[in-house]
């Protein structure tokens, strides 16, 4: 039996294979990935890239950029670079199977001019732990846990480079904390919505190493209409 789904992302201009029963993407990704506004030549950082979803959508977009995904579980490290595969993007995507608390800037040519991350979202001893490795590891802190992601990813970055997540809204005051703790400026935060007149339940939040002191909040981005299809601006983001 095969375990492994075959799905397409912008028109079949991207083919994803995926976990049937484990860990699979879901619109957090792409949400992120759509945030991110890169230029030619830069260097992008991936942290747990998972299926490679977020690598693949970034260089779609932008073939002129260089990024590394990297992921801790084999099982997942090993299904991303079939995907790139796939995809005909080895030149542009390497992926690196290794826990980031160990990632060296020698291991990527030098340092990273935006990380993104989209990280688990729940503390380890928090809720009820998915029966199922690959979906625990992505959505508890069992392996990571958010202070780590901050201090790996700024030990990597050089003044002035980005750092982009997505996480619950409810966990501000932990990234803003976090974060400054790092030498990381919170510059940029952007609230998502699932319908309109509901509580925010995650937020984009943008920071650069060594930045100065002000954040803004950019309009927020609500992702169902009232009969549940996506919103025009969400409709876009799967567009090629």
């Amino acid at each position: 039996m095969d375990l492994l789904t075959d799905d397409s992302f912008f028109n079949g201009k991207i083919s994803i294979r995926q976990n049937k029963l484990g860990y699979r993407f879901s619109v957090d990704s792409v949400l992120l990935a759509s945030y991110v506004k890169s230029a030619a030549g830069d260097k992008v950082l991936d942290i747990g890239t998972g299926c490679g979803i977020i690598s693949l959508i970034l260089a779609y977009r932008n073939p002129g950029i260089e990024i590394y995904g990297i992921e801790v579980q084999k099982s997942l490290a090993d299904l991303a670079a079939l995907n790139v595969k796939n995809n005909c993007m080895e030149e542009q995507i390497k992926i690196v199977y290794t826990d980031v608390k160990n990632l060296k800037k020698s291991m990527l040519s030098g340092s990273p001019d935006i990380i993104v991350c989209n990280p688990p979202y729940r503390k380890a001893n928090s809720g009820r732990v998915n029966p199922d490795n690959q979906r625990a590891l992505a959505r508890h802190e069992i392996m990571i846990s958010l202070p780590e992601i901050f201090e790996s990813a700024s030990r990597l970055m050089d003044i002035s480079s980005k750092f982009i997540m997505i996480y619950p809204s409810e966990r501000i005051a932990d990234i803003i904390a976090y974060m400054r703790l790092s030498g990381i400026e919170p510059k940029c935060f952007k609230f998502i919505y699932s319908k309109n007149n509901s509580e925010s339940k995650l937020v984009i939040a943008e920071g650069v190493k060594g930045g100065r002191a002000g954040a803004k909040v950019t309009a927020p981005l609500v992702i169902y209409k009232d009969d549940g299809s996506y919103t025009d601006e969400v409709k876009n983001m799967f567009i090629p």
